[in-house]
């Protein structure tokens, strides 16, 4: 979400870790809840903590990104499967996950099916309760 802000504060730290990371020869990826939950800020008011983008410019975005295949040199885009929904529900009660945090638990939950440990996020509380996920936060990437 930060990338698409370059006046944000936290626009560098998260430009400089999506292009660090790679360098060092950590793989990025990415699942469709993270295009979903671009959308979600995108489209909310900027009252809300959103961007406040009407429903076209952040059409027009992602399009903007596809077009210049930034998704595809950056990210790996990973499948969407049944076992992720699986590992999912294991996970929310498990660890009596409610409310919002349910959508972190599905990020955690993609992650396991998919194999991978670490998520570069700058909300380090979000994903605290999974004890087998490392959390990455971009300024950490120097």
């Amino acid at each position: 979400m930060r990338i698409l802000q370059p006046q944000h504060p936290l626009y560098g730290p998260a430009e400089r870790a999506i292009r660090l990371l790679p360098e060092r020869g950590w793989k990025l990826h990415i699942v469709a809840q993270n295009l979903i939950e671009l959308w979600v800020v995108a489209t909310r008011p900027r009252g809300e903590n959103g961007l406040g983008m009407t429903t076209a410019a952040a059409l027009a975005e992602l399009e903007r990104m596809a077009e210049l295949e930034r998704m595809k040199d950056i990210f790996r885009f990973l499948p969407e499967t049944n076992a992720i929904y699986t590992e999912w529900e294991s996970l929310v009660v498990e660890h009596r996950v409610s409310g919002k945090p349910a959508h972190d638990a599905r990020l955690c939950a993609a992650m396991k099916v998919h194999g991978l440990t670490a998520i570069l996020t700058f909300d380090r509380t979000g994903f605290s309760r999974f004890p087998d996920v490392l959390v990455v936060q971009p300024a950490e990437v120097l």
